[in-house]
């Protein structure tokens, strides 16, 4: 063995040993741990995705593939797609803006920052109960789906928007008030408390305080949510409650792939705006 190469020796090795991932041993574990847990989930749902690739399965999926080639263009049918597709539109906003008047209140009344009680350290009772009531009702509105309150509703007002409007309102209300809650607290609370001990009322710390440093996250997370609430329009009309959903679904028991194919590029085009939408609204108020 040369002077150089027993020089080299335990340099390569220190090498090698820096170049070890020391986490690689934590890695696996956590990765056979959840092949472990994911399996039996997969075996109790019957996941078998070779089912779509079999002959039985395959040739009619084809044959309906290919239906949407090309989509349905006619004139007559546009404007039908136009007239569906504001009122989707106008489901998915007006519900946005009723769970928005929803989340706000229970929002601001759930967020320990804006007790004037929780200054001094404890909360009160009162003022925690009514804190504790307010994640309560929130916590009740998200947990039913808006499937769920569409099909309460279409038994209630009958078949249309307004049981989609009711059922978007009701669960995103919810949904809101909870994220609102989170965004505003996770913020530097400094200035809220500022003014709250200088004598200033909890809405007035709120505007001036929580509002200015949060008011991209909160508009950003609000215009993604009527994104996602577009998207349920479109589910809620397979059970009759209006809109593009409702004569999508008319269109697949017809098994007329060309209009839903026309349907569907509307309704990517739709989420292409929302989020444009999105990225312009906190590029103007960054």
């Amino acid at each position: 063995m040369t002077p150089n190469s027993m020089t080299n020796s335990p340099g390569s090795g220190t090498t090698l040993a820096t170049q070890r991932d020391p986490a690689w041993m934590g890695r696996v574990f956590w990765f056979l741990a959840a092949i472990a847990i994911a399996w039996p989930m997969l075996v109790a749902t019957e996941f078998k995705p070779w089912v779509l690739f079999e002959p039985s399965s395959l040739k009619p999926t084809l044959k309906f593939l290919g239906d949407f080639v090309p989509p349905k263009v006619e004139p007559g049918f546009l404007a039908m797609v136009a007239k569906e597709t504001w009122r989707t539109v106008a489901i998915a906003t007006a519900g946005i803006a009723i769970a928005f008047l929803i989340a706000v209140p229970l929002a601001i009344i759930s967020i320990r920052v804006l007790s004037v009680s929780a200054l001094t350290g404890r909360m009160n009772l009162l003022p925690a109960s009514v804190r504790y009531a307010a994640r309560t009702i929130a916590i009740l509105l998200r947990s039913v789906p808006e499937l769920i309150w569409a099909l309460v509703f279409v038994r209630v007002v009958g078949l249309g928007p307004t049981a989609g409007v009711l059922a978007i309102a009701l669960t995103y209300g919810g949904m809101l008030g909870k994220v609102y809650a989170e965004i505003l607290e996770s913020g530097e609370p400094h200035a809220t408390t500022s003014l709250l001990r200088n004598g200033s009322g909890r809405l007035q710390a709120f505007f001036y305080g929580l509002l200015p440093q949060n008011s991209a996250e909160l508009t950003s997370y609000t215009v993604y949510r009527w994104e996602c609430a577009i998207r349920s329009s479109a589910v809620l009309g397979f059970v009759g409650a209006g809109g593009l959903g409702q004569q999508m679904d008319t269109s697949m028991k017809m098994f007329a792939g060309a209009e839903v194919a026309t349907m569907l590029l509307v309704f990517i085009a739709l989420v292409w705006i929302a989020d444009s939408a999105s990225a312009w609204l906190r590029k103007a108020l960054a």
